[in-house]
């Protein structure tokens, strides 16, 4: 018992070697002081039978000072992973009696005093703290293994191991915890010779205080820089570390006026027309405007504010700085989109006048007249009137496109006709480009004899398939 008063008194003095940090405080250091159980743990042959006597202390070892240091770190999810060494002085161990055992009977086993054999440990432990699974910040429960080396005498041995512990968390770095460990041995032969024995497979018990760090706070003000919208400006708690220099209840750092009492609509800043602009955004800050004019007033309504209107009293465009387009053909689309801005027409025409059917047929009805000299693309002297003519007709469209088709009759062949018939539009179309007509707008292609409107075994019908056909292009 006098063992358990030692051991419960370091629990309030020393540290166990809990790793029970978090993503805030990932860093752990503990020391604190171990109790080695060379109990039934040591011997049992069930598993389950060798934590029988975990509540007995006649076999415990204590070493009533500073006797475990621990460096643990937080991994994240919970889990931490930890280095801990450990010291202490086994007095007493209980072995199977069938072993060459020097000592009492002790229940079928003998107790065997080791002669305050110097134990050494150093362990590596993964951890799981079930207190982060549950939510609480002061109750935490958690399981670890792990593996390690142990020196006992001249004996040592490694070693997996597992337990359990409990931490009372008093404050958000201290807390008072409480652990145990199975530590299985791997070369545990239970022999004692003389005063050496092999490293028994036993139970570590230890208890103390954790403190936990890490968190970094830059300013000081308490409040940890990951959560510090200002880390480096020693600020207030309900402003997530900030200041508030005005007091107008606008942190400085979303108080666009930080020195300036303002009002929180404005963003801590004045508003001297109460026209809902604050001052330094207002280009008009004594007169009443709005918002989408900076603060400034919008006489004529068109988007513009007066300033920059150059029509302040009439509605217009942005992109005529304010003033209406003009239209000069009056004929309702605007001269910057009025291809023909001096002649009237639809707007679905982008302005011009459309061509109809009655103007390509005219123009069709003066190509048939169109006589080129015999097998050349020179026109003969009458044609020229009907080009002129059709020059007329096509500028009343300045905007219309049009493509001349030159064709042949059956007369000759192919390699004769197909050139003939290119040339004579072509021809067509020079002497139409002559006349005014943009370039642009006419295109020529011959199609020889190919495509007849009449038949070619008569007279009449040959003098109908030599023919000038215009059409218009859309």
């Amino acid at each position: 018992m006098k063992q358990l008063k030692v051991f419960a008194a370091a629990l309030l003095l020393a540290g166990t070697a809990t790793q029970a940090q978090n993503a805030d405080q990932p860093w752990a250091i503990t020391v604190g002081v171990n109790a080695l159980d060379g109990g039934r743990s040591s011997v049992a042959t069930d598993f389950a039978d060798r934590f029988g006597q975990y509540f007995q202390t006649d076999n415990w070892s204590i070493l009533p000072s500073a006797s475990v240091l621990n460096v643990s770190h937080y991994l994240g999810a919970n889990f931490s992973f930890g280095v801990t060494g450990s010291v202490n002085k086994m007095k007493r161990v209980v072995m199977d009696a069938n072993s060459n055992l020097i000592g009492a009977d002790f229940n079928g086993q003998r107790r065997v005093d080791a002669a305050d054999l110097m134990y050494y440990g150093i362990d590596g432990q993964f951890k799981y703290s079930i207190g982060g699974l549950i939510g609480s910040k002061w109750f935490d429960p958690s399981i670890h293994v792990g593996g390690g080396y142990a020196f006992l005498g001249k004996a040592s041995s490694g070693n997996v191991n597992g337990g359990l512990g409990l931490t009372f968390w008093l404050t958000e770095n201290i807390g008072l915890n409480l652990s145990s460990t199975y530590k299985h041995q791997l070369e545990d032969d239970g022999v004692v010779r003389a005063n050496d024995v092999s490293v028994p497979t036993h139970l570590q018990h230890v208890a103390g205080v954790s403190f936990r760090f890490g968190g970094k706070d830059t300013d000081g003000d308490g409040i940890l820089d990951k959560y510090d919208e200002c880390p480096e400006l020693f600020g207030l708690k309900e402003f997530n570390g900030c200041p508030d220099s005005d007091k107008d209840g606008i942190p400085d750092h979303l108080d666009q006026c930080p020195f300036e009492f303002g009002d929180a609509a404005m963003n801590g800043c004045p508003d001297s027309d109460g026209d809902g602009i604050p001052n330094h955004e207002d280009a008009c800050p004594d007169e009443p405007g709005l918002k989408e004019f900076n603060g400034c007033p919008d006489t004529d309504g068109d988007g513009i504010a007066d300033a920059q209107d150059e029509c302040p009293e009439e509605a217009g465009p942005k992109e005529n700085n304010g003033c209406p387009w003009p239209d000069t053909d009056g004929d309702g689309v605007f001269d910057k989109d009025d291809e023909c801005p001096e002649v009237a027409g639809p707007a679905s025409n982008k302005g011009c006048p459309e061509v109809k059917e009655e103007h390509i047929k005219q123009l069709n009805e003066y190509g048939k007249t169109i006589l080129f000299n015999t097998g050349k693309s020179t026109f003969q002297e009458q044609s020229f009137a009907v080009l002129d003519n059709m020059a007329r007709v096509m500028n009343q469209f300045p905007n219309a496109k049009f493509a001349i088709e030159g064709h042949t009759d059956s007369t000759g062949t192919d390699k004769i006709n197909d050139p003939l018939s290119n040339d004579r539009a072509n021809a067509v179309r020079e002497y139409l480009i002559s006349k005014g007509i943009s370039a642009s707008r006419l295109s020529s292609q011959g199609f020889g004899s190919k495509n007849p409107i009449d038949d070619n075994k008569t007279v009449a019908g040959r003098a109908n398939n030599r023919r000038t056909e215009i059409k218009l292009v859309k």
